[in-house]
């Protein structure tokens, strides 16, 4: 399958099948991305994957955490506000996703129950934690965003659904107690998968993309 094609196939999925991926795939593709590239080839990440129990008991710990109003205490800066052109995005992806499950603008206790499932993984059978040493900031950032790209990818081509989750980095707490993380490893975001749910309404969410021409700008 060629790369334009996984890119257009690969969408973000929020309900899955009780079907877990067997162990030998996971880490063959988890093997591959480690191909993927990192400025001066440091391999920055340091990825946990959860499932079975380990993944049930997690989804147990984060929701209670998310449910008794504790605030978000993430590792990385999550406090950045889009504004402009990126707040009209935000709020289109939102609303994608919203009408897809027909939950409209003034119900705000249906987009709550909808934004805490990220803590359950979508009921997803596997999820992965994306960790870095905390001192390595931006750079070990965008090395991870590339890792997880190169992941999805793999994931897609070989018939797995995914969906990359900024919200499982907001409460990191519940997650280095259950996995014994280090103190200096930062969790900056994560992603569950496994085999989507065709038939749930909430997968049929699609997503728009901006011109080339509002995107890149070409110089001779």
């Amino acid at each position: 399958m060629t790369i334009i094609k996984l890119l257009e196939q690969r969408t973000s999925t929020r309900a899955f099948l009780d079907k877990p991926v067997s162990e030998s795939l996971i880490k063959s593709i988890f093997t591959m991305a480690q191909q993927s590239p990192s400025n001066c080839n440091v391999q920055p990440w340091q990825a946990c994957v959860v499932s079975g129990k380990k993944k049930d008991e997690l989804k147990d710990s984060l929701m209670t955490a998310v449910m008794s109003g504790t605030p978000p205490n993430p590792d990385f800066n999550w406090t950045a506000k889009y504004e402009g052109i990126h707040r009209e995005r935000q709020f289109g992806s939102a609303n994608a996703l919203y009408s897809s499950i027909g939950v409209t603008r003034e119900d705000k206790q249906g987009r709550q129950l909808a934004m805490v499932r990220n803590w359950s993984f979508f009921d997803a059978p596997h999820a992965v934690f994306f960790t870095m040493d905390k001192y390595l900031d931006i750079m070990g950032a965008v090395d991870l965003g590339i890792y997880a790209q190169s992941i999805a990818l793999l994931f897609t081509e070989h018939g797995i659904s995914s969906c990359m989750q900024g919200a499982l980095g907001q409460f990191p707490d519940p997650v280095k107690n259950a996995l014994n993380l280090p103190e200096q490893r930062g969790i900056l975001f994560g992603m569950s998968f496994g085999y989507a749910d065709n038939n749930a309404v909430v997968n049929k969410t699609r997503t728009e993309r901006e011109s080339i021409e509002n995107a890149v700008t070409f110089f001779n």
